[in-house]
């Protein structure tokens, strides 16, 4: 299995629906085998979802950008995704593996609890947030880096999202994250490739 991506871009309905979608995913993507993609929209169907993973596909050009389809581990095995991300109420990563059977399968978790047991269902990695306020989820309290800390010390990688700009990416990585997510700092950005630079910076100063 290739490398886990440090960066994942997230998108919504929104991003998969904007008329520039094509022009910013390649952009994205540019940073290479580091970024993936990812496919996310709950209220889509499968059909739906398969045609855009697709579509992502083509612009990541894999083995270099990746792309992963979030909740539909169907569409993902489907459609030759790299990974897939999974829900606190989607199927557990276990079950998920049935039917995707090669490729990275992620978990977004909120509290050390539910890391602990995504990590025994199986999971590769652990989403982990929202570690700072964030629009997206207005009325959610931070989390704050003692999460980060704490889902890391079950082994998985961790990826940190939840308002993490550059400055704040420096900050995960030193409470133990391997890498980073994000949607409107990367999607909503007048400069989405130097966006991805910025967030993986802390990361490539190691490589």
């Amino acid at each position: 299995m290739r490398p886990l991506p440090r960066l994942h871009a997230i998108t919504d309905a929104e991003v998969l629906g904007a008329p520039d979608l094509a022009v910013r995913a390649a952009a994205i993507a540019a940073a290479g085998p580091a970024v993936a993609l990812h496919v996310r929209d709950r209220a889509a169907g499968g059909a739906a979802l398969a045609r855009i993973t697709l579509r992502l596909i083509a612009l990541a050009r894999p083995p270099e950008a990746a792309v992963f389809v979030n909740g539909r581990p169907d569409v993902a095995a489907a459609a030759g995704a790299q990974g897939v991300q999974l829900a606190s109420d989607d199927i557990s990563p276990r079950e998920a593996r049935t039917s995707f059977v090669r490729g990275w399968i992620g978990c977004s978790v909120h509290t050390a609890a539910e890391a602990a047991a995504a990590v025994g269902e199986g999971a590769d990695f652990l989403l982990v947030g929202n570690v700072y306020q964030t629009a997206s989820h207005p009325g959610r309290p931070a989390a704050g880096l003692d999460l980060v800390r704490e889902a890391a010390s079950w082994g998985a990688p961790v990826i940190a999202i939840g308002g993490i700009n550059a400055a704040r990416a420096a900050e995960v990585r030193l409470a133990g994250a391997y890498g980073t997510a994000a949607i409107g700092a990367l999607w909503r950005t007048a400069d989405p490739a130097a966006a991805a630079m910025a967030l993986l910076a802390p990361w490539l100063e190691d490589a």
